[in-house]
């Protein structure tokens, strides 16, 4: 997601939690489930609300998306600057975004096919590679450019900067994307389709040999049968990969399993948590969030080949209780649950990654409640809480714990300022389907307690500081068409999630999801 910004803070997040070793709390007791009131569906009331929740937010696109090619902007404020350039996930959160305004009455069918067949034309005219988009796009050319404001590629493909480079979650996301329009509005489903067809996502999947270790040693102890961060067009693929499986990425997997691109390895040669040494010559993953490590080793036969993996089911648990869990890699909301907005994980996986999604959000409330003492909750990758139109990559990493018991994977601590201080109005509503009151009780309280965070012509703006009350006046399409995907959901019955399971390409993940039980 948004590569050019998170994967820096992700890279740099390995170096510095190599330096983190401690103990962990040792507790393995499993959680209790969330009180019965926490889970009471929505009021008619509470609905009517978010309602024109969700027509305010819809005002951003009118001044978000460009007028000549249709394409969504990455971004727009504080005032009037306008971020003029795009990506991937941007488009395919953009489709999103039109599908959820579509299903929640705002706009008519007319308008909606009209708006995305402007932009996937658009799109089809767009350099790409194997059918994927490069990192970023100049929104009012559509040239591909190396990075916002830096102009015109002078070379696209055959390099090792963004000049080349395919992102599989960005990709994932766009993918996404494609799959909800064709089956939401009929009459995109050929250019859709057609788009889809061409996208080959095999290139992202490590298929060299792999060992009954963790990493095979004679690969310069590569973690084989993983997917690759992304792929360099003309090159190959990106130096690391996307191990991590509760996290954003995992969308690639889901649509790269789905065209049967990727096989089946790829979901269980990913990691839960980091794992302990199966062989000598595994890594140490001693520096991750929590060691010694929690869980327990299971083998677990692949529902399409029949082979046979050890998986480590590992977890965190939250320090002086009971609250077992999946950390994200770097303790961010939309990493745990943004594939739930389109992936119906809380359905399909109740004993794995709709338990996993739960669980996460329970941790970012109680972590941000009690140990931060905010009156609100809510940390994920978002504009910091300024004017300065930045961007962090914030999550509840734990640092108010020892080590050794931080709540991410690869905590970044010394990456930026702190990154902990910021919250954003996208991760409430992102736990709409986890936690229904706790979500609309935090929308309530970040709507009383910072009112210029809010506005109708936009809906909420990205970012608060919950300690000083200063706002960030910007809204980036990412987030707001997060924030248009769960209202959808949340009004109309798992809406955005009917779209994709109705697609051919889900059937695997249902599949998958089904077949695993987590250690929670």
């Amino acid at each position: 997601m948004r590569h050019a910004r998170l994967v820096t803070r992700a890279l740099a997040c390995v170096a510095v939690a190599a330096l983190a070793v401690g103990l962990g709390p040792g507790l393995t007791a499993n959680a209790a489930a969330p009180s019965s009131a926490t889970q009471q569906p929505l009021t008619a009331a509470q609905r009517s609300v978010l309602r024109g929740i969700a027509k305010d937010t819809w005002a951003f696109y009118a001044k978000d998306v460009d007028p000549s090619t249709a394409l969504p902007l990455d971004n727009v404020g504080p005032g009037t600057t306008r971020g003029t350039y795009t990506s991937a996930s941007n488009v395919g959160v953009y489709l999103w975004a039109v599908v959820s305004a579509h299903d929640l009455g705002l706009i008519s069918t007319g308008e909606a096919v009209s708006r995305l067949q402007h932009t996937l034309k658009s799109v089809q005219s767009l350099q790409r590679s194997d059918g994927f988009l490069y990192q970023w796009y100049d929104t009012t050319t559509g040239q591909v450019i190396l990075n916002p404001g830096q102009g015109a590629c002078p070379k696209v493909g055959g390099t090792t900067d963004n000049c080349s480079f395919l992102s599989a979650v960005d990709n994932g996301w766009y993918a996404s994307g494609l799959v909800v329009a064709r089956q939401a509005l009929p009459q995109l489903s050929g250019i859709a389709s057609a788009l889809l067809g061409q996208m080959d996502f095999s290139i992202f999947y490590d298929n060299r040999a792999q060992t009954a270790c963790n990493v095979n040693a004679d690969l310069q102890f590569q973690p084989t049968g993983q997917q690759y961060g992304g792929y360099y067009a003309g090159v190959g693929p990106a130096g690391y990969h996307n191990g991590a499986i509760y996290s954003d990425p995992r969308i690639s997997m889901y649509i790269g399993m789905g065209l049967h691109q990727m096989p089946g390895d790829v979901w269980w040669r990913s990691w839960r948590t980091l794992p302990p040494k199966l062989c000598d010559t595994d890594p140490d993953f001693s520096w991750q969030g929590q060691w010694p490590p929690q869980g327990y080793w299971t083998t677990i036969t692949d529902p399409q080949s029949g082979k046979v993996f050890p998986v480590w089911e590992g977890h965190y648990t939250y320090p002086g209780s009971d609250l077992t869990f999946v950390p994200t890699y770097a303790g961010g909301m939309f990493e745990g649950l943004m594939a739930n907005e389109v992936v119906p994980e809380t359905t399909w996986g109740p004993q794995s990654f709709g338990l996993a999604d739960q669980r996460i959000a329970q941790v970012q409330i109680k972590y941000a409640t009690e140990e931060l003492g905010y009156p609100v909750w809510g940390m994920s990758p978002s504009s910091t809480a300024d004017d300065t139109g930045g961007y962090g990559g914030f999550g509840a990493d734990g640092f108010k714990f020892p080590q050794g018991q931080w709540l991410a994977q690869g905590p970044c601590f010394g990456c930026q300022p702190d990154p902990e201080s910021v919250v954003t109005p996208h991760a409430s509503f992102l736990a709409l389907d986890v936690a229904p009151q706790q979500a609309f009780a935090n929308i309530m309280k970040l709507r009383q307690l910072y009112p210029d965070l809010y506005t109708h012509d936009g809906g909420f703006y990205d970012a608060v500081n919950p300690a000083t009350g200063q706002v960030g006046h910007r809204m980036l399409v990412l987030d707001q068409s997060m924030i248009m995907a769960a209202l959808d959901n949340a009004l109309n019955g798992g809406r955005l999630q009917h779209w994709f399971a109705q697609d051919p390409v889900s059937n695997v993940a249902k599949l998958y999801l089904g077949v695993e039980k987590m250690s929670l």
